[in-house]
């Protein structure tokens, strides 16, 4: 039985971005990250509608790759769907990365640029392959791998969730070894961080999933963090676990608040430990208030 050994997640609007149109979904077995496209807020509008599609859509009795490809192309029905009736959204869609850990082995779905990879026995493997013009020129040899980490286009992609009615997604299987550490990502890190340099950050840290996502966005960030940085990790097995103690039972669908300028103390956005959700502890503060003042105006009618 394949057993999930801890998780971490960490998005964050990067240093020229105005917004953050990242996504990322941590709801074990299920990790997932969207990078929206599209103008004014749409790309912000497509990736929280393919994350929330992961959570919520039931894919009947289907496993593996038909599972996986399942979600996927509800989230781009919906997506599509939105752009159709709402033109301000026109146009709109989003990558999508997506990994699922079932007993048979680590089904990965995917769509776009954004990546997935594996770190195994001090080895990093890109396991996804890029949707996107470069990577298309590349592989037909019109492109170095040194102009292609260059091009002015590489951040265009050639297969998107939400443009087309129908989206072809590439799944299947990996199958796991304890200790494995399996990585989800937007462009933002790749572009900024090499291969290398994210082996090395998962290896120095490879028993604190947590605080290797904050030092992979903080990379990316030193590196110039042109576009909006997200990064999902977990591991198989007991030697990774989760940064802040055992939260395998938790859940989290995470989408990023718009800001207008970026601080790396305060864009960051973290898997929720447990406790109050920020709204509620509102809630809470406001009714301990007015109980204060109820007390008060009790105690000075007494003493009239």
């Amino acid at each position: 039985m394949t057993s999930i050994g801890g998780y971490a997640g960490r998005t964050d609007t990067g240093r020229k971005r105005r917004r953050n149109e990242d996504a990322y979904v941590i709801a074990p077995p299920l990790f997932a990250v969207a990078d929206g496209m599209g103008g004014a807020q749409a790309g912000e509008v497509a990736s929280k509608l393919a994350a929330a599609a992961l959570e919520d859509t039931d894919p009947g009795r289907l496993t593996g790759p038909e599972r996986v490809a399942s979600l996927i192309q509800e989230a781009n029905r919906r997506v599509h769907e939105r752009a159709n009736i709402d033109p301000s959204t026109s146009g709109m869609g989003t990558t999508m990365t997506v990994a699922l850990v079932e007993d048979g082995g680590i089904v990965i779905g995917h769509v776009g640029d954004s990546r997935a990879y594996l770190v195994r026995d001090g080895r990093i493997e890109q396991l996804t392959e890029d949707h996107s013009l470069v990577n298309e020129l590349l592989k037909s040899g019109k492109l170095s791998r040194e102009e292609a980490d260059t091009h002015p286009q590489r951040s265009v992609i050639t297969r998107a969730v939400g443009t087309d009615p129908d989206v072809d997604v590439d799944s299947f299987v990996v199958q796991p070894r304890e200790g494995d550490v399996y990585l989800i990502c937007s462009d933002g890190l790749t572009d900024m961080v090499d291969d290398a340099d994210i082996l090395s950050v998962v290896e120095r840290h490879h028993d604190d999933l947590d605080q290797a996502t904050k030092q992979l966005v903080a990379a990316a960030n030193r590196g110039g963090g042109e576009d909006n940085i997200t990064v999902v990790t977990f591991g198989i097995g007991s030697e990774a676990r989760p940064g802040d103690g055992d939260t395998a039972t938790m859940e989290a669908i995470v989408f990023p608040e718009a800001t207008d300028e970026h601080t790396e103390e305060n864009t960051a956005v973290e898997r929720p430990h447990a406790g109050i959700p920020p709204g509620r502890a509102s809630v809470v503060l406001v009714v301990l208030f007015l109980l204060a003042v109820l007390v008060s105006l009790l105690v000075w009618g007494l003493m009239r």
